[in-house]
């Protein structure tokens, strides 16, 4: 059997039952792309349950605030997934006239979808015959057709691509497209494989040749920078001072306590003067980011309503009163901090 045959078969007979499948609308499937998208299904599972919820339809995402929509994401990270999601769901409405987008070229103007993502909803949503390439199907179509493309470089896209147009099934795009990326999420692993129950086993050309373990190549190594992150709790023991991020940096948009990055006495010195408010570390955490360590530390000072005024219009922030703090859209380790300190 061909190798879509195999994989089709093997589909139909026990896919994952996971809430946007068995659907076309192609914004439901747009919404679970994106937020499979650096997550996995088990995490993403609900918050596409209440994103859908929140946002039935292109035209409710389109006319929701931003901060309702940040926090209903909060927790998943890469928040950029979420206002490229608000910015083209205006986009479709304003620019679209409220249809989306039904193809493939079509879909890539929207914002935050690349090749894989518009090929993915372009083929389940649309029946288009245009294959999905993604991490899984890297792997995949790298074990099974012995590919030693080196995945980082910046052809090798173009290579699979058009592999993958040679192979999909063209009465079944879609489900073709959604085989491969389940056979790379649930056996074809990147460690410790499941190839004894994998259905291309007898004719996959890796594991005849021993070279699992050896594919996909991939030379390129992610540097991992650590910044130190030093947010100040300033209250006067019933209200916050709080500071929305508006800087093209992690975190775009959401709201966070006032912060340096690595020198503590810097806004000791210019904001805080000669006030005598004295500040103790209450709370470290370590957060890991695709690209970044974050070492973070929690720095409490308490105050009088007459000082956290001042404070607040120096440092351009916001008083907010403890109920109002967990209303905000606010980083992952943030909220933690909320939730076990306050």
């Amino acid at each position: 059997m061909s190798f879509n045959s195999l994989i089709l078969i093997w589909f139909d007979a026990g896919n994952r039952n996971l809430p946007w499948r068995g659907q076309t609308d192609p914004y439901k499937t747009w919404i679970s792309e994106i937020i499979l998208q650096q997550t996995r299904v088990a995490q993403g599972r609900d918050y596409y349950i209440r994103f859908c919820n929140a946002f039935p339809t292109v035209k409710a995402l389109a006319e929701a605030d931003e901060q309702q929509v940040l926090k209903l994401w909060q927790g998943l990270g890469y928040y950029s997934r979420a206002r490229n999601l608000h910015h083209s769901a205006r986009f479709i409405m304003n620019e679209m006239k409220g249809v989306f987008p039904n193809n493939f070229k079509d879909l890539l103007q929207l914002k935050g979808v690349g090749p894989y993502t518009a090929a993915a909803i372009a083929s389940i949503a649309f029946n288009e015959v245009v294959p999905a390439i993604d991490g899984n199907a890297f792997r995949v179509l790298a074990r099974y057709f012995d590919i030693e493309h080196d995945i980082s470089a910046s052809n090798t896209f173009r290579y699979f691509f058009e592999l993958g147009h040679q192979i999909i099934d063209s009465k079944r795009p879609g489900d073709f497209n959604q085989a491969v990326m389940e056979l790379g999420a649930t056996v074809c692993l990147p460690v410790n494989p499941k190839c004894e129950i994998c259905p291309l086993n007898e004719s996959c050309a890796a594991l005849s040749l021993n070279k699992i373990h050896c594919l996909p190549v991939k030379t390129k190594k992610t540097k991992v920078k650590t910044r130190r992150l030093n947010f100040f709790v300033i209250t006067d023991g019933l209200n916050y001072l709080m500071v929305k991020r508006t800087a093209d940096d992690i975190w775009k948009n959401l709201y966070s306590f006032p912060l340096t990055e690595d020198k503590i006495k810097s806004i000791e010195t210019t904001v805080f003067g000669e006030s005598g408010i004295e500040f103790s570390e209450v709370h470290h955490v370590t957060h890991l980011l695709t690209h970044r360590k974050l070492e973070i530390k929690f720095l409490r000072g308490v105050c009088t309503s007459s000082q956290l005024k001042q404070i607040s219009e120096k440092l351009k922030a916001v008083i907010y009163s403890r109920e109002d703090l967990f209303v905000l859209p606010v980083p992952k380790p943030i909220e933690k901090y909320l939730k076990d300190k306050i």
